[in-house]
């Protein structure tokens, strides 16, 4: 199954907040992988990727409430 750009962003900036911290990715990024439990995301990292996300996308991936997984990132950006 061919990558989306899409998902390329997405891993790209998921990694970018966790090296910024000193943090290598933990597992690989699906669309099924859950941002805290997987990726091991906090609030903050969460923060940070979403201006990362919005930077790139000029989408706010939160603004319609939470989202979990990078599937559901992946949908909130394709709305736009």
């Amino acid at each position: 199954m061919a990558e989306y750009p899409t998902m390329h962003l997405v891993k790209a900036a998921i990694v970018e907040v966790l090296s910024e911290s000193g943090r290598d990715l933990p597992c690989e990024v699906k669309n099924e992988t859950r941002l805290r439990s997987d990726l091991e995301l906090d609030s903050l990292d969460l923060a940070t990727l979403t201006v990362k996300l919005e930077a790139i996308t000029g989408v706010d991936v939160f603004a319609k409430g939470i989202v979990s997984t990078v599937g559901e990132l992946l949908g909130r950006i394709d709305e736009r």
